[in-house]
């Protein structure tokens, strides 16, 4: 059993087998083992899988085991959500392909210049490495071909879907050959990743190396608390559990505004969502809480509709529900693809026999004296949101802001969050530290040779 994670169980060559040996790779993690025998069968792959996995190694001993070094044309294609990755990817590559002489890996990035490409270009290369906007840029310019790929690789899917290339990458796929293999990695299986795979991919083999998944498992507090102490019961569960995000549903819109209010002064970062709110105000709130600018979110139920959050790490009833449904579907928004997640209702004395139907062994329930009170809390956001006065309309694209920022803003790709386009205004996430210097470059800069209004939201 212990020889099922050797390389040399694989179909591979004896110099790849040799090489891997040299470097040290000497056995096969989950997502090699589980991933390896079906991409050197050519067939689809769609993995979850994290950075730090492997599973760049899982890629590219497959696209190298087939690639012909003779021949000289792009024969794969690897998109990734940033330079910083295609960088990585690059470097692992070139030292799986340390086996054959002569193979060609290429980056292409948007944040560096178009000309030093466009000579690499012209000397041919075996395996594209790149950002989709640069990628599009060269195939629109027509000094790259995507004609003799028959492997495509989709790496960290989800993040270029957080940053907005969804567009981008199907342009780029309209110059890939159909008859192709392509694997997609993802830390996160979204119903958007997996709609991308059904139209992508052919009969993916669905690799997951999270062995066992525990559906939803939620932790579920209730606290019996007076009407008067219900913000300071709050403001102790964050300080208490310190939550990444959460969301606090509150039956009424006056409540609503009252408790983003309340949690605004006692300097947790709070906005409120309700059915009152004009279109443009709800795009601003729900974008701040989907990119990390804005750690809670106030709800009503129907305001929370459709909110599609991949990783909540809390949710709090700050009134009983009214059914046991309601609360079910309430908290049933954490503990996502395998995570935990904690949920806390608060109810009062008066509410003991409608209380008494939640009661099950799973269930905790205690007084909100248990919790301490954490002095000095305060509760700020990750990101904080730059907002450009352009969009779709005006053909802005995620590809031109990451490279406006990365390249004369001269910011690291780590620093930038998701990327939203609308119609006429595009929402970039920037970590917190560095929203003063994203924002001053982008004002006296220009996006695709254009300058634009920008202001922090």
């Amino acid at each position: 059993m212990n020889n099922a994670k050797e390389f040399s169980n694989l179909n591979l060559t004896k110099e790849m087998l040799h090489n891997l040996n040299e470097i040290g790779y000497t056995k096969m993690s989950d997502i090699q083992e589980q991933s390896l025998p079906f991409i050197l069968d050519g067939k689809d792959v769609i993995a979850q899988a994290k950075t730090g996995s492997g599973k760049t190694a899982a890629f590219g001993i497959g696209l190298l085991h087939k690639l012909q070094v003779k021949k000289f044309r792009v024969q794969a294609l690897i998109l990734c959500p940033t330079r910083e990755l295609s960088d990585q990817v690059a470097r692992e590559l070139r030292v799986l392909a340390r086996f054959s002489h002569n193979i060609k890996i290429l980056t292409l990035c948007g944040g560096v210049a178009f000309g030093p490409q466009l000579g690499s270009l012209r000397h041919g290369a075996h395996i594209i490495v790149g950002t989709p906007g640069r990628i599009l840029k060269h195939l629109k310019k027509d000094t790259l071909s995507l004609e003799d790929v028959d492997t495509l690789v989709l790496d960290e899917a989800d993040r270029m879907l957080d940053m907005g290339f969804s567009e981008e990458i199907n342009e780029v796929l309209e110059f890939v050959p159909k008859n192709r293999q392509t694997l997609l990695f993802s830390a996160t299986y979204t119903d958007e990743i997996l709609d991308i795979s059904k139209s992508i991919q052919n009969g993916a083999i669905h690799v997951k190396t999270t062995s066992t998944e525990i559906a939803n498992k939620i932790e579920e507090r209730f606290y019996e608390v007076n009407n008067a102490d219900k913000i300071k019961t709050v403001i102790d569960i964050l300080s208490n559990f310190r939550p990444q995000n959460v969301i606090i549903f509150a039956n009424t819109k006056v409540e609503v505004d009252e408790i983003a209010k309340r949690l605004q002064e006692s300097k947790v970062d709070a906005l409120a969502i309700h059915g009152d709110l004009e279109q443009y105000d709800r795009n601003d709130v729900l974008v701040q809480f989907a990119n990390k600018s804005c750690p809670v979110l106030v709800a009503t139920d129907v305001a929370a509709r459709g909110l599609d959050i991949k990783e909540l790490s809390m949710v709090i009833n700050y009134d009983l529900p009214h059914s046991l449904e309601t609360y079910t579907h309430r908290i049933g928004r954490t503990a996502r693809a395998g995570a935990e997640g904690l949920a806390f209702t608060l109810y009062s004395a008066y509410e003991e026999e409608k209380v008494d139907e939640y009661k099950n062994d799973n269930r905790i329930f205690e007084s909100s004296k248990t919790l301490k009170t954490v002095s000095g809390f305060v509760m700020k956001p990750q990101n904080i949101t730059l907002v450009i006065e352009g969009g779709k309309k005006d053909k802005v694209r995620a590809g031109d802001i990451l490279g406006a920022l990365t390249g004369e803003a001269g910011l690291s790709g780590s620093s930038i969050g998701k990327i939203d386009i609308y119609d006429r205004q595009s929402y970039v996430a920037i970590e917190a530290s560095k929203i003063d210097e994203a924002h001053d470059k982008l004002k006296s800069g220009k996006i695709k040779g254009k300058k634009f209004s920008v202001w922090i939201l």
